[in-house]
C-alpha cells in the first residue's frame, strides 16, 4: 500500500478520454473573446466564460497592465506583509472599499485564497461557521481549515438555517457564509432572510460576490447592494477573475476587521503578492465598470432574452436569476455527448458533473458577456436546439 495507489486506481477521466468525450483542460490559443480559437484550430463561440463585462480583451485594460509591467516589473518578489505591497495595491483597496460601501478592503492573490484566508482566520476554536450546502469549494475549504466547527444548511432554506442557529449558544461567535450568486445554478442567496436571522441570533454575515460583482446591485456593487443590505452584511468578497478581467480577490469590511486580517491571515502573510499587471488590469476594469453602465444593462438584456428563449425550447433551467444559465440534462453520458456535439457545432459550453452536482442533475452551464452580439445569441440558440433534439433532451 502506497500513497500513490489511489492515483493508479483512478480511471474515470481516462475512460471518458478513451470515449472521445473528455471536456476539460481544452486549450485555447486566443484571449477570452466572445469567439475563441481552440488548439486544434477550430473557432468556437464562447458561452462558458465568466468575463461578464467582456473586458479581458479591452485595449484600455491591456494598456493598463502593460504600463504596470513597465513601471513595477513582472512581480513583487514577496508577500504583501513584507516587501510586496505597491502603491497600486493600496489604491485599488481604497477604490474597492468605496465601491462596495465598506470602510476598508484587502487584496489577496486569488479569490479562492480570500475565502480560505478570511474564514480560517476569523472563526476560532469554540466558534461556528455556517455554510449553504451549495457554497463554493473555497468557502468549504476555508471552513474546514478554521479551528471552529462548520455547520451546513439546505440550499437557500431559511427555515433550516434558523434550526441550525437555534441549537447554538447565543454568546459565541458565529459566521454565516453564502455565495451571493451560486455559480452552478445561477440563483441568488436570500440575503434578506439570512440577515434577519443573523441579527436575531447574533451572527455575522459574509457574502461571496464572485459572480455578483459588476452584475448585481444598482451600480454593479454586488448582492448586498442589490437588496439594500450593504450595512447589514459584515464581509463582502469578490474575485478579479470574472467582471474585473484579471486574477486576484479582495475582502471588504469594517477597518478593524481588515486590520486584524492584515496581521493574522496566513493566506495573505505567507503568499506572494498579487502581481502589478493583474492589479492594474483590475483597477482599470473597475474604472470602466463605473463609467460604462451600458455593459451591465446589455448583460441583463442578454440574460432575460436567453432565459426565455431556452425555456421556450423546452429546456429545464432551474431557478436561475442571473447570467448563469444551467441547462439541466440529467445523466453524465448525455451531458458529455451534448458538450461534444455543441463544440463540434461551434459553441463552447461547460459540462458540470458530480461532485459539483447530484448524479441525476448533470448540466450544461452557459454564461454570457456584455459583448455578445445578437447574431452570437441566435447562433447559440440554433445549436442548442439542434443538440437538444438530437439527444432527446427537448
Amino acid at each position: 500500500m502506497t500513497i500513490f495507489d489511489k492515483c493508479r486506481n483512478y480511471t474515470a477521466a481516462r475512460e471518458v478520454q478513451a470515449a472521445g468525450l473528455y471536456p476539460y483542460f481544452r486549450a485555447i490559443t486566443t484571449g477570452q473573446h466572445t469567439w475563441v480559437k481552440l488548439a486544434n484550430g477550430k473557432k468556437v463561440l464562447m458561452m462558458g466564460s465568466n468575463s461578464y463585462m467582456g473586458l479581458t480583451d479591452d485595449p484600455r485594460v491591456i494598456e493598463a497592465a502593460k504600463k504596470a509591467l513597465e513601471q513595477y516589473g513582472t512581480g513583487c518578489a514577496g508577500s504583501r506583509f513584507l516587501n510586496g505591497t505597491l502603491a497600486i495595491h493600496k489604491e485599488l483597496e481604497e477604490e474597492l472599499a468605496d465601491f462596495v460601501g465598506k470602510e476598508a478592503a484587502l487584496l489577496y492573490s486569488t479569490g479562492f485564497m480570500v475565502n480560505q484566508g478570511v474564514i480560517a482566520t476569523l472563526v476560532s476554536k469554540g466558534e461556528y461557521v455556517i455554510t449553504d450546502k451549495l457554497d463554493h469549494a473555497s468557502i468549504i475549504d476555508g471552513a474546514l481549515l478554521a479551528m471552529g466547527k462548520m455547520l451546513r444548511f439546505r440550499h437557500n432554506d431559511i427555515g433550516h438555517l434558523e434550526k441550525v442557529l437555534q441549537n447554538l449558544p447565543v454568546d459565541v461567535g458565529k459566521l454565516i457564509v453564502v455565495d451571493g450568486v451560486f455559480s452552478m445554478d445561477g440563483d441568488i442567496a436570500n440575503l434578506p432572510g439570512i440577515v434577519k436571522l443573523a441579527k436575531q441570533y447574533n451572527a455575522a454575515v459574509m457574502s461571496d460576490d464572485a459572480h455578483a460583482f459588476g452584475v448585481l446591485g444598482p451600480n454593479g456593487d454586488g448582492t448586498p447592494a442589490h437588496f439594500g443590505l450593504t450595512n447589514d452584511v459584515d464581509l463582502i468578497m469578490a474575485t478579479f477573475s470574472k467582471s474585473l478581467a484579471s486574477i486576484g480577490g479582495f475582502i471588504a469590511a469594517d477597518e478593524v476587521v481588515i486590520h486584524y486580517l492584515m496581521h493574522n491571515s496566513r493566506a495573505l502573510i505567507f503568499s506572494a503578492s498579487p502581481p502589478p499587471a493583474s492589479v492594474a488590469a483590475a483597477k482599470k476594469a473597475l474604472e470602466i465598470i463605473k463609467a460604462e453602465p451600458w455593459r451591465r444593462e446589455r448583460l441583463w438584456e442578454i440574460t432575460h432574452y436567453m432565459q426565455n428563449k431556452i425555456k421556450d425550447m423546452g429546456y429545464d433551467i432551474g431557478e436561475t436569476e442571473t447570467p448563469i444559465i444551467p441547462i439541466i440534462v440529467g445523466d453524465i453520458e448525455t451531458v458529455l455527448k451534448m458538450n461534444k456535439m455543441l463544440e463540434d457545432e461551434g459553441v463552447f459550453v461547460n459540462p458540470v458533473v458530480p461532485p459539483a452536482v447530484q448524479p441525476n442533475q448533470c448540466l450544461i452551464r452557459l454564461s454570457f458577456m456584455a459583448t455578445h452580439t445578437d447574431n452570437d445569441l441566435e447562433f447559440a440558440l440554433e445549436k442548442l436546439r439542434k443538440a437538444g433534439k438530437a439527444l432527446n433532451v427537448i
